[in-house]
């Protein structure tokens, strides 16, 4: 019913940026919010960014200041800009976007991409 799908990850250096997209598609009556979370090796998911359908946003502490999330409410797109990337920041990132689907009653379930893997090296 939903579709996640992210793009743009990819190999880059130390203090090199990238920038990721997400798309959700499908039978959509409202996004909600839109998030990116990230899994290193070895490590549980963590949430890395949110911003919501009023526009609030919040980092984690490890990114703040080198990223930054955005949407395109129209396009029901989140992008990840990330700045100064560091070797820990290599890790598969995930968008998660809480959305009400059309005719449903519930306020919002949560879905998730497939992943993007971001390797940065020294």
């Amino acid at each position: 019913q939903v579709q996640l799908v992210e793009s743009g990850g990819g190999l880059v250096q130390a203090g090199e940026s990238l920038r990721l997209s997400c798309a959700a598609s499908g039978n959509i009556f409202r996004v909600n919010s839109m998030s990116w979370y990230r899994q290193a090796p070895g490590k549980q998911r963590e949430l890395v960014a949110r911003i919501t359908s009023d526009g609030r946003i919040n980092y984690d502490d490890s990114v703040n200041g080198r990223f930054a999330i955005s949407r395109d409410r129209a396009k029901n797109t989140v992008y990840l800009q990330m700045n100064n990337l560091k070797l820990e920041d290599t890790a598969v990132y995930y968008c998660n976007s809480n959305i009400k689907l059309v005719g449903m009653n519930h306020y919002g379930l949560d879905y998730w991409g497939t992943g993007t893997l971001v390797t940065v090296s020294s």
